[in-house]
């Protein structure tokens, strides 16, 4: 079965991991063969590999073959479920700083 579209928790787990958001900061500036990515890292190449497969997973990573490499590149698109659910949380934060404003300037809240 393929999967076209990252559950919002899948999305939330891949990015739960500090290893897997510094990938996604270094495929930010540009595509990178995995080899690149792993020399990065003081850790074994098969844990990044461990984590490109969990960022793949969750659609954060799309990878091709050019001969015998594999390049990976950042897919940013899944970011913006996390957006959508940060804006919940922005939008509460501006009420109520707007509402403590009003009270701290002798206002009603």
């Amino acid at each position: 079965m393929i999967t076209t579209r990252a559950s919002r928790t899948d999305v939330f787990r891949a990015l739960a991991d500090p290893t897997r958001r510094s990938i996604l900061d270094l495929l930010r500036r540009g595509e990178l063969p995995v080899g690149s990515i792993a020399e990065r890292f003081d850790t074994t190449r098969p844990a990044v590999s461990k984590h490109l497969r969990i960022l793949r997973g969750a659609l954060l990573v799309r990878e091709r073959r050019e001969g015998r490499l594999r390049i990976c590149e950042l897919n940013s698109e899944p970011l913006k479920q996390v957006d959508a659910w940060l804006d919940e949380y922005r939008r509460f934060w501006s009420v109520s700083l707007r509402r403590l404003k009003r009270h701290m300037e002798g206002g009603r809240a």
